[in-house]
């Protein structure tokens, strides 16, 4: 019954935590926009798959640019908001370059799990992840 309990508490927290950052790509569809080409790129890295990637690489960096030049919505925009974006479009630009200099698979996914944790720290700073 406890497992049942900790089971039926965890899928709650994933949906809720789901549907907070959905509410931020709408609110914010520049982040959505970045999050739609960070999927698409991060999940097939994540079986092996690094075609993806290396295809949108430069889509990545183009994205978080416009992220970076967008209006932020007041209620995400937090002082520590401007260095998170900055982060994420350095991190998406050495990635990128790792790409065009035919870097091995695992630089490339250190590079691109880098990248990631970015894009998810600036949701985190607006308050869609604990």
């Amino acid at each position: 019954m406890k497992k049942i309990s900790l089971l039926f508490v965890l899928l709650l927290t994933i949906a809720a935590t789901n549907a907070n950052a959905q509410d931020i790509f709408t609110a914010w569809p520049g982040l959505g926009n970045f999050h739609g080409v960070m999927a698409a790129t991060f999940h097939p890295a994540e079986k092996g798959n690094f075609e993806p990637v290396k295809q949108r690489s430069g889509e990545l960096v183009d994205k978080a640019a416009l992220l970076l030049k967008s209006d932020i919505p007041a209620k995400y925009n937090k002082p520590e908001l401007k260095a998170a974006l900055e982060e994420l479009s350095k991190r998406t630009t050495t990635l990128n370059g790792l790409i065009m200099e035919n870097a091995k698979d695992e630089k490339i996914n250190k590079s691109l799990i880098q990248v990631h944790d970015a894009f998810h720290k600036i949701v985190g700073i607006c308050g869609g992840e604990k």
